[in-house]
Order: structure tokens, then sequence, then C-alpha cells
């Protein structure tokens, strides 16, 4: 099976799994810690066949054909910035608090995305100054990967490295960039409950389904240009 076609068929589960952990966020928490768990491994899965791919066709995903031309845009070394997962989270947790402010006024708890502890934050903003450093070093080691490619083809695949072993070569940048978002979806999901866990990851796809139809719709007007 090509990438494209895995894709196609993951990105469907994943609707299905998003729905399924929608509808079960009345649960115990046993119960949605159990989806919660799913929906996370099934991100794993993801990125355990791009790296796959990575090591035969790793120009492939930075192309990534299979993504609109907005999701193109928006990607950083083949994929979503891991810091975008720490303004979901305060973008979710401050739009919760507001609509919940007279019930922790009145010191009731609604245990949800806008009700995160002190301790909570702390953890979520040391995460996220990890992540950032992290996420600067993949960029810079991108960045000196790229230089050295202009290089070779400058000398026309001289200095003993062909074209081919250089491009070989961004695989682990690839690679690093997918294992840090793979650990910081699984580190911030730790951090919450199983029910913030759940609305985290609905948000975190609610955004992903959302601009990919925004994308498709604006590449299919600009089709029938």
């Amino acid at each position: 099976m090509s990438f494209h076609s895995f894709y196609a068929s993951w990105f469907d589960h994943l609707n299905h799994l998003v729905r399924q952990l929608t509808a079960a966020t009345a649960q115990d928490d046993g119960a949605l810690l159990q989806l919660v768990h799913r929906v996370i491994s099934h991100y794993s899965e993801f990125y355990r066949a791009k790296s796959i791919t990575a090591r035969s066709d790793a120009v492939s995903l930075f192309a990534a054909p299979w993504s609109s031309s907005l999701e193109r845009s928006l990607h950083w070394v083949t994929g979503w910035r891991p810091t975008t997962v720490f303004h979901l989270i305060y973008t979710e947790t401050g739009a919760r608090f507001e609509t919940h402010i007279a019930d922790f006024l009145r010191g009731v708890h609604t245990c949800d995305l806008g009700d995160l502890s002190p301790a909570q934050l702390q953890r979520v903003s040391q995460l996220q100054c990890e992540t950032v450093r992290e996420e600067n070093e993949i960029t810079t080691e991108l960045a000196t990967w790229q230089e050295g490619a202009v290089e070779l083809l400058l000398e026309g695949g001289g200095g003993g490295m062909s074209v081919e072993e250089k491009i070989r070569g961004v695989v682990s940048v690839l690679v690093k960039a997918d294992e840090l978002r793979m650990r910081t979806i699984w580190r911030v999901a730790e951090m919450l409950t199983p029910q913030q866990a759940a609305e985290f990851l609905i948000a975190a796809a609610e955004l992903q389904f959302g601009v990919r139809v925004l994308g498709l719709n604006h590449d299919n007007r600009r089709g029938n240009v």
C-alpha cells in the first residue's frame, strides 16, 4: 500500500475514533482513558508508517501529495509544529474558563480543560519551553542539511557523496521531528485527567479536520478556475 492510500484510510479511521471519543466523554475515567490511549496509539501508528516511507522515499514526505495546499503551507518538517499543541491547550483553556467563570467564582469545578490546576499549568509551561528548544534544534539541523545539499548540487555531486546519499541524510531530521510530535502528544495527555485528555485530543483532531476541509475546498475552487 502506498503512503497516500495509507493516509486516506488512517484519516478515515481517525474520524471514527474521534466520534467514539466525543460520545464517551460522559463515561467513567477508566473507559475514557482506554479510548484516549486508542487515539494516541492511532497517531503512533501513523508515525511508524511514515518512518518506513521516510527510509525509502523521504522527498515524497516533504512534497506530501496527499495533503492540500493549505496543509502543506502550514507544515514544519513534513508535519505540524509540536508547539502548536500548547497554543491549542491555552486557547481551549481560555475559552472554557470564560464559559464557566460564574461556576469558578462559586467554587464549582468543571474538571474540563478550562479547569487546569496551577500545577498542571506549570508542567504544561515547562514542557512548552523544552519543546520550543527541541523544535529550534531540529529547525537548525534541517537548515544545515539544506545548505549541504545545495553545496553538493552546485558541485555536481562531488565530495565523495552522491545526491541520493545526501537525500537519505534528511531521514534522521524527519524522524526526530516526528518523534517530538508524538512525544509532545503523549506528555501533554499524561499531565491531564482522562476528561481533559479526551477534550485535548478532540480539539486537536477537529483542528486537523477543519484545516483539511478548508484546504481541499480551496484546491477544488482553484482547480475549477
